[in-house]
């Protein structure tokens, strides 16, 4: 339980505290739009930079939460290993469905995370 606890900390400390607001915008596929507009410049070679903002910040979250699930050394390499891949596919659509496609809120992105969380941590542990 004290991992869970560890996790849970974890996944707090990176989606709020590690997390600046300059990279919650950079996640924003309208941010890019209008920064381009204000500097008079083509959209089209930043189109999908804000698609690297998540992916960054959702393989930050999944090696946070996975931090604590180290030191139990019976998880296999290739399980760890997908895992943290597994975790930051599911974190980057999930923040892009919050910051883009608007089909979530905050409550429900959260939701989710802790599910991933605890999910995460009865496969592994």
């Amino acid at each position: 339980m004290k991992i869970l606890v560890l996790m849970l900390l974890c996944h707090i400390i990176d989606d709020f505290v590690l997390q600046p607001i300059c990279l919650s915008k950079l996640k924003q596929r309208e941010w890019w739009i209008e920064e381009c507009k204000k500097k008079n410049l083509d959209i089209q070679p930043y189109q999908h930079d804000y698609l690297m903002a998540l992916f960054i910040h959702a393989m930050s979250w999944s090696i946070m939460i996975h931090l604590p699930l180290i030191p139990l050394n019976q998880i296999s390499n290739t399980l760890f290993g997908l895992s943290l891949l597994f975790n930051t596919i599911i974190h980057m659509v999930v923040d892009d469905l919050k910051a883009n496609v608007n089909l979530i809120n905050l409550w429900q992105d959260q939701l989710i995370h802790l599910i991933q969380i605890t999910l995460t941590y009865f496969i592994l542990n």
